[in-house]
């Protein structure tokens, strides 16, 4: 049973295998092409393409480690992280519960097309959005200033804020679709089960709710904190001088100094960092999953 088992598995295999290939080569020629080049430059001196002489080196490596600077940016981009993900959730997941729960027919896919929206944008243009917005006398400032019987000043322009409002403006949307698929899932026997029991709406949502949506949770936090760590345009451009992060450096070792080995050691950093972190967490997310 076992040998025609394996033989079966193999057989399955071989037929997959011509709708595999076109993906497993697209990945490999978009991702693991573009690393191993960039793995490369971060061993180097210069690159091959400036026509200077070039040799192999650790020193793009120790630069991290012998500069304070690079270490404490680095920890602000993780606690930046840990902050926006914590802000989809508490945003997020009640809006999926919403849609997946209490919303019904045309009204939820109005609910649903106004999530999605800003994925229909481009993110350099939502940001601006937000400049508009946030600076002085700007959007926000105008109304606010037009309903209350007093003047207030609202400049929120080129501060930590404004890169957190940013920020979960973009991903926030990865919260609620990941959150939104686990809730609907969840039968709805079991919540009025619950409620014929005697239970309230809070344990309800302690014991049954959150406990059986955390695979949805934890896949939407996933999908926010990795990218937000290395994230560089929502710092740049509504932080200013405050939005100075990890990502932001190494993009200026891409555009600004063109020194691509420092750049490419440092994104290499910052990968395994969120790898660790993420091994590290393997075991709860596991459980909680």
């Amino acid at each position: 049973m076992a040998i025609q088992g394996a033989t079966a598995s193999r057989s399955g295999l071989r037929s997959a295998l011509p709708l595999l290939l076109p993906a497993y080569l697209w990945l490999t020629v978009a991702i693991f092409l573009p690393l191993s080049a960039m793995v490369f430059f971060s061993f180097m001196t210069d690159l091959p393409l400036s026509g200077k002489p070039w040799a192999f080196t650790f020193g793009n490596y120790a630069t991290f480690f012998s500069q304070s600077l690079y270490l404490r940016l680095l920890w602000a981009s993780l606690r930046l992280g840990l902050e926006v993900t914590l802000w989809c959730i508490v945003i997020g997941y009640p809006a999926a519960y919403v849609l997946a729960k209490v919303l019904k027919g045309r009204s939820r896919e109005a609910i649903f097309l106004l999530v999605i929206l800003p994925f229909w944008s481009n993110g350099l243009v939502r940001i601006f959005s937000w400049a508009m917005v946030l600076r002085e006398g700007g959007i926000l400032d105008t109304a606010l200033n037009a309903v209350l019987p007093f003047k207030i000043n609202i400049d929120l322009m080129y501060s930590y804020p404004a890169v957190i409002i940013g920020l979960v403006h973009s991903y926030v949307p990865y919260m609620v679709l990941t959150c939104y698929l686990t809730l609907q899932a969840i039968d709805d026997s079991l919540i009025e089960a619950g409620r014929s029991l005697g239970a309230s709406r809070l344990q309800m949502l302690k014991r049954v709710i959150i406990p059986l949506s955390m695979p949805g949770l934890v896949a939407g936090a996933a999908l926010i904190f990795v990218p937000v760590v290395g994230s560089f345009m929502e710092p740049r451009i509504l932080g200013g001088r405050t939005g100075t992060f990890y990502g932001t450096v190494i993009e200026d070792q891409f555009v600004a100094v063109f020194n691509w080995p420092l750049g490419a050691a440092l994104s290499f950093i910052l990968l395994a960092v969120v790898l660790v972190i993420l091994a590290l967490a393997a075991p709860v997310l596991r459980k909680a999953a």
